[in-house]
């Protein structure tokens, strides 16, 4: 039991597609060299836009983890989701089939879904008619069709479940399939978030927006920069990242390698705008308090936030804000930086991908920098480890998600200790 009372929920296995790599260890390395995965967008035309660059996922190759066949039936971030889930797995050491396939739930959020698939068929339909509509659009542009997908890879049959909370999606899928372990439900979740929507009218409506960087096309590999005073506005991206989370007991019983331990979750609502954060940061403060409640954790014992650090002008002096509210004299003793200054933006998929990125800075001692922190902004005055990786002792880790709608969502994660 952890140190509220309830059953304790370890990650064994962990999976990224990523525009730094098409696995863990080569988004890792990305990360502590601050390399860039931001370029000129390549998926389609781009050359009339506003925002010209984007995060794409290079070299990925379905068929190198999927029937060709389904593989075409499939929305792009299904495929992601599949090959993240897969190298989960094997990292974990899971059996396929699994011995005890009612006691496995799945979990895989998105903010978009397979938005591309529905917006091709219409095109297609538009342009041929009624008897020419590609029947598979539909399925492959829902949702869910990610943890359907994972679930029937691995023959699931415990919870399939969904989230879709916009960029927050990635944070919460880990706290409620943390959840649901503790519940009792399962012993074991496939969690994660993908997405994958670079395409023309996503571009055109987020630019659409002013949310986009605009004037960065010439130098895609500046364009995100996270509390940088001449930030414009988040990078688009796409990728995934799959955990695999597992009760202590039943990791512990089949010899599991845990890398560390979720131990606390949170999410809260803004209610306030659609686009736009509560200008207080209220939401914020309260998931990260929660958070920290639920773990029965001191704001003292927390070494390393992974920020939202979405490099918007409005987002990123706000979470400092709330940081601030929330840890008071420990925030200046923080050590925070920003996943997205590499590898952009990519949705529902940015959380999981950032929990990731705390699991290695628990294991190897190294926490990755905020590239592009040429100019800081007065208004972000904390230790957002400017352009250089640093070593540092991380025995607590907050990973912190907000998004559009008033979404926020906020884990806890622990190095394990028996």
């Amino acid at each position: 039991m952890n140190k509220n009372g309830r059953p304790r929920v370890v990650i064994t296995g962990m999976g990224a597609i990523t525009p730094l790599g098409l696995a863990v260890d080569e988004f890792w390395n990305g990360l502590i060299s601050g390399r860039s995965g931001i370029g000129r967008i390549t998926q389609f035309d781009a050359s009339d836009f506003d925002c010209q660059i984007a995060g794409e996922v290079k070299g990925f190759d379905p068929a190198n983890y999927i029937d060709p066949k389904e593989a075409r039936r499939m929305a792009r971030c299904t495929q992601f989701a599949i090959a993240a889930a897969k190298e989960a797995a094997v990292d974990a050491g899971v059996q396929n089939p699994l011995p005890d396939e009612e006691r496995v739930g799945v979990i895989i959020g998105t903010a978009m879904g397979g938005f591309e698939k529905s917006d091709e068929a219409v095109v297609e339909f538009r342009r041929k008619g009624a008897v020419r509509a590609n029947p598979f659009a539909v399925t492959a542009s829902i949702p869910n069709m990610a943890a359907h997908h994972v679930s029937r890879t691995f023959l699931t049959r415990g919870p399939l479940m969904c989230l879709v909370t916009a960029c927050a999606t990635g944070t919460q899928v880990i706290g409620e399939g943390a959840e649901l372990i503790r519940r009792g439900v399962v012993d074991m979740v496939f969690a994660g978030g993908t997405e994958a929507i670079i395409g023309d009218f996503a571009i055109a409506g987020f630019s659409g927006m002013k949310a986009l960087p605009t004037h960065f096309n010439h130098a895609p590999e500046k364009a995100s920069r996270p509390f940088d005073k001449d930030r414009e506005g988040f990078v688009f991206s796409e990728g995934c990242g799959v955990m695999i989370l597992e009760r202590l007991e039943s990791a512990l019983a089949r010899g599991a390698r845990i890398y560390a331990e979720v131990a606390g979750q949170a999410a809260s609502s803004d209610a306030f705008h659609v686009a736009q954060p509560d200008p207080g940061g209220a939401g914020a403060i309260r998931a990260m308090k929660w958070a920290l409640r639920d773990a029965a954790a001191d704001p003292c014992e927390v070494d390393y936030v992974n920020a939202h650090g979405s490099s918007t002008p409005i987002n990123d002096p706000l979470e400092t804000m709330a940081i601030k509210q929330v840890f008071g004299d420990h925030a200046g003793k923080l050590v925070i930086s920003s996943t997205k200054s590499m590898i952009g933006h990519p949705m529902g998929a940015s959380g999981t991908l950032e929990a990731i990125a705390c699991v290695k800075s628990i294991n190897t001692g190294i926490i990755h920098p905020t590239i592009n922190l040429e100019n800081p902004d007065p208004e972000c005055d904390l230790d957002y480890v400017p352009n250089v990786a640093r070593h540092a002792a991380v025995r607590v880790a907050m990973s912190n998600s907000f998004g559009l709608g008033g979404q926020n969502a906020c884990i806890i994660l622990r190095k394990f200790e028996s």
